[in-house]
């Protein structure tokens, strides 16, 4: 039993070091929650970063709903500003809830989360529930998003508001 010891005590460590590993899955989403973090903070260029700089698709509720290519994002930028500004929409936040769907094959990643857009229309408060979908690939700098899509619903008024 004496010899078995330090067998079992570096088993067991090594079980509760990688307990806390990242898994393929986990390291895919990590991209799409910093992308949404960062928006959420308003730096771009911070979630440009979790984007590939190669080419991306992006397809959104905001016209003209589609922009593909290495400035897609900048363009899609541009048409939520606008989007916004002449609709008069301000405080944006998205939250993201726990993936539904993760799935790693080699180095592409599809990623669906749950979503939820708030901002103010005109000062009142609104809320848009939606799927976000995210395409990823990883290249030697890790995981980088290479398309994404916005599913909402209409956006409706935030219960407290409605009162």
């Amino acid at each position: 039993m004496k010899a078995f010891a330090p067998f079992l005590t570096a088993l067991l460590l090594g079980i509760a070091a990688t307990a806390g590993a990242a898994t393929p899955e986990n390291q895919a989403v990590a991209p799409v929650r910093m992308f949404i973090d960062s928006f959420n903070k308003g730096d771009m260029k911070a979630a440009a970063s979790a984007l590939s700089p190669t080419g991306l698709v992006i397809i959104d509720d905001v016209a003209p709903h589609m922009w593909t290519g290495p400035n897609a994002f900048e363009a899609w930028s541009k048409a939520l500003d606008a989007s916004d500004q002449a609709e008069g929409n301000t405080d944006g936040a998205v939250v993201l809830g726990k993936p539904t769907r993760v799935i790693v094959s080699a180095d592409r990643g599809y990623v669906v989360v749950p979503a939820v857009y708030t901002f103010k229309k005109k000062g009142v408060a609104m809320r848009e529930a939606a799927q976000l979908v995210c395409a990823l690939q990883k290249g030697s700098s890790g995981w980088l998003i290479t398309g994404w899509t916005w599913a909402g619903t209409k956006p409706k008024l935030i219960a407290a508001a409605a009162k």
